[in-house]
């Protein structure tokens, strides 16, 4: 056994570790939180749509090529997901915007925008980001809704396979950089804008 496999299964292990340090954690209330949807606004609780857990996958929107890359592979396993709770996707940008990137990749999320307001700035603050994109989860207990946990995401982490093929290919986080041809560049790239290709 080479030492990378050695770590790979080292690694798996530390996860298991991971996953029942979680479980155990106690969580913490947060409000209702007010977001908008292409049929108006809708709160955080309508989100859990009558269930008892919420997945809310933290995206920096259009302005990020990255997150774009997660949310294209949370996509792909969005029925499982949806079998053992609500998942809903959020990001800043409005929600016709959001929708028009859904049809470009065919994201079946439920979308919702904080818009940049109180939802992203106390809840998407992680990892050194205002706006850092991740995941969260929220259960509704005894008519409050309470954080179980959070994530950030980041090239090289658990959270996309993407990273993990590459660097079995022997390519690093600083060589590639995802792309998306429908994409018309912004003013502005919030993702640093390394290695844009036109």
């Amino acid at each position: 056994m080479t030492e990378a496999e050695k770590l790979e299964l080292e690694i798996m292990e530390k996860s298991q570790t991971l996953a029942a340090l979680r479980r155990a954690e106690e969580g913490a209330e947060v409000p209702d939180y007010t977001f908008k949807t292409l049929d108006g606004e809708a709160a955080l609780s309508d989100l859990f749509r009558g269930r008892e857990r919420l997945l809310m996958i933290h995206n920096m929107g259009q302005a990020c090529r990255y997150c774009t890359l997660w949310a294209d592979g949370i996509n792909g396993v969005l029925d499982h997901l949806e079998d053992a709770m609500a998942v809903t996707f959020v990001s800043k940008d409005p929600p016709e915007i959001q929708h028009r990137m859904a049809l470009d990749q065919g994201w079946k999320f439920t979308m919702a925008s904080h818009g940049g307001g109180a939802y992203m700035t106390e809840r998407c603050k992680m990892a050194g980001y205002d706006n850092c994109p991740g995941a969260a989860v929220y259960e509704r207990t005894a008519g409050k809704i309470v954080a179980r946990g959070r994530s950030a995401f980041g090239p090289g982490d658990l959270y996309s396979p993407v990273w993990h093929f590459l660097s079995l290919a022997g390519i690093s986080t600083s060589d590639w950089t995802p792309q998306f041809n429908y994409w018309s560049r912004p003013a502005e790239l919030d993702d640093g804008g390394e290695n844009v290709r036109d």
